[in-house]
């Protein structure tokens, strides 16, 4: 009966496609890529005649939030391709 529990657990275990820690780092990074998301956010103006392009071209709608999709991204996948334990 021993054997039998033990190779219940380990069929349980191999039944998950990626580790807990792995499903944290997916998380950390889908957080990182929402984050560049709402930082590119924003921009309306309070008159629609009016063309603010200070606002809009700001640095941190066209400099910053895509670099922290992108490193977001790239997070995922490391997230994905690291090793289980």
């Amino acid at each position: 009966m021993a054997k039998q529990e033990i190779k219940k657990t380990e069929v349980k275990k191999a039944n998950l496609a990626l580790g807990v820690h792995n499903y944290k780092l997916l998380l950390i990074g889908f957080g990182i890529i929402v984050l560049g998301f709402i930082l590119m956010s924003g921009g309306k103006a309070a008159d629609p005649a009016v063309f603010n392009d200070e606002e809009l071209y700001s640095f941190r709608r066209i400099t910053l939030a895509p670099i922290v999709v992108i490193l977001g991204f790239a997070f995922e996948i490391y997230a994905i391709m690291k090793r289980p334990k």
